[in-house]
């Protein structure tokens, strides 16, 4: 009898950092290896190396290109780590443009911290660098959807596409008979852009995504909702801000935006699309069109109905700009990116309105707005808020709670235990009484660094 150990490093009882390590006598496996995002304590985390020998770790598995499922990888590369990192082409392509921006980001925010002196840290130093993610981007190997890989006698892995953002698939592993499948994060059932995700037909271990397993997003009138931000932007002759996650949920802002004028619903006011990332990803969208909904014709007509705003000077070009105008900006969950700029120069005036689109992870800047905050901490200083927020869930690229049991709905077998990740506290605990409840399968909340073993 064989043994499959299981450790659960990130995505446990938390929605970032995921990296769950299978290690077997034959071949061990990192699936997903992303960066903690949100509390203090989780993001220091990121700076510890993994409490196992990474150079044994023959490969690495990517579900999707989020920093929260790949952002880890150089600090792997460091760590020693020499085999195979397999995705789609897109996932690969869009880790790459995550990766880069992310060294970039944290070179930036050291340099601050040093010429400013708010570290704690003499000097401040950047998680990783530029070279570290060059060394990483040579170990990358792309894989085809659907194709069954061989990665050692008696496993096997296919990627299967599942929604959520272009190139994102769920993992159905073979090891010794069993099926292990992981969800990653799973998408709509409907979406502008791209199609309903697949669904998995066996699983003897399930790993599932819990982002909204306590809840169903709300039906919310989302052209309705946007004319009134336009119109009041107008009116105020201000600025509506939207921070943006750089893949999927921006293409979409800006599709639907576009797709209001080109029906006449809104008029036609300066859009800027203030994210070099968000930029790079449209590259992927127009590189990969078998991945998603929108003809040639449509996305071209998207993509020049907005301002692409490269350098830093255009941003402060874009914040002078004395016209009513949308900045979309990333991040999505506020904790970095160029929408702190905008925010810092902007967030104090009456006339501003910040909409948050989708989840916003525990203690991060964007949960706190959503929350009320009175003011809000940026490059060492406290900002006031006097911007009116406002906040949209129905755009979020998750599965909510009916479309995940949906999602597992093509299940032919009772799976011998559900693993409940990618999630906080109360939806994890929800969705294992939810899943319970209609399908009778017994679920476990693993805890971080938690180790299962499984005999196979």
């Amino acid at each position: 009898m064989k043994k499959l150990k299981v450790h659960f490093l990130g995505g446990s009882e938390t929605v970032t950092g995921s990296k769950f390590y299978l290690e077997t006598e034959g071949i061990n496996i990192l699936v997903d290896c992303g960066v903690f995002q949100g509390a203090k304590e989780l993001r220091q985390q990121n700076w510890q190396p993994l409490p196992i020998d990474v150079p044994k770790i023959d490969a690495v598995l990517l579900t999707h290109g989020h920093l929260d499922h790949c952002g880890y990888l150089p600090l792997l590369v460091k760590q020693g780590f020499k085999g195979n990192i397999l995705g789609t082409a897109p996932t690969l392509a869009i880790a790459e443009i995550i990766l880069k921006d992310s060294a970039k980001i944290h070179e930036e925010e050291a340099e601050r911290a040093n010429e400013e002196g708010y570290s704690k840290h003499n000097p401040a130093l950047p998680l990783y660098d530029q070279e570290d993610v060059k060394r990483t981007l040579g170990y990358f190997k792309s894989i085809e959807e659907g194709e069954n890989i061989e990665l050692a006698p008696d496993c096997s892995a296919c990627f299967k596409y599942n929604g959520h953002i272009i190139g994102s698939t769920f993992i159905e592993m073979n090891m010794h008979g069993k099926v292990f499948v992981f969800s990653g994060d799973v998408g709509r059932l409907k979406d502008d852009l791209l199609d309903a995700p697949l669904q998995p037909e066996w699983a003897d271990y399930l790993f599932v995504e819990s982002t909204y397993g306590d809840k169903d997003h709300p039906v919310e009138d989302l052209e309705g909702i946007f004319k009134n931000l336009v119109e009041r932007t107008l009116q105020n002759r201000g600025t509506l801000i939207i921070p943006s996650f750089a893949v999927e949920r921006l293409q979409s802002l800006m599709y639907m935006l576009w797709k209001l004028y080109d029906k006449n619903k809104i008029p036609n006011i300066p859009i800027f699309v203030d994210s070099p990332m968000g930029t790079n990803v449209l590259e992927v969208f127009g590189r990969f069109p078998e991945w998603h909904k929108l003809s040639m014709s449509e996305y071209h007509n998207m993509c020049n109905h907005v301002n692409l705003v490269s350098s830093y000077r255009e941003t402060w070009e874009t914040i002078d700009d004395p016209r009513p105008k949308v900045v979309i900006a990333g991040s999505g969950m506020v904790t970095g990116g160029r929408v702190l700029t905008y925010l810092k120069q902007l967030m104090d005036l009456k006339s501003t309105t910040v909409l948050l689109v989708g989840y916003q992870a525990e203690e991060t800047r964007g949960r706190k707005l959503l929350e009320g905050a009175q003011e809000l901490k940026m490059f060492g200083k406290y900002i006031p808020v006097n911007a009116k927020i406002e906040h949209l869930e129905s755009l979020s690229a998750h599965a909510d709670q009916s479309e995940l049991l949906h999602w597992m709905g093509q299940i032919k077998n009772i799976p011998e235990k559900v693993f409940l990740v990618h999630g906080e506290t109360d939806a994890l605990h929800a969705f294992k009484d939810k899943i319970h409840e209609t399908y009778g399968w017994r679920c476990h909340i693993p805890s971080l660094h938690e180790m299962v073993e499984i005999l196979l």
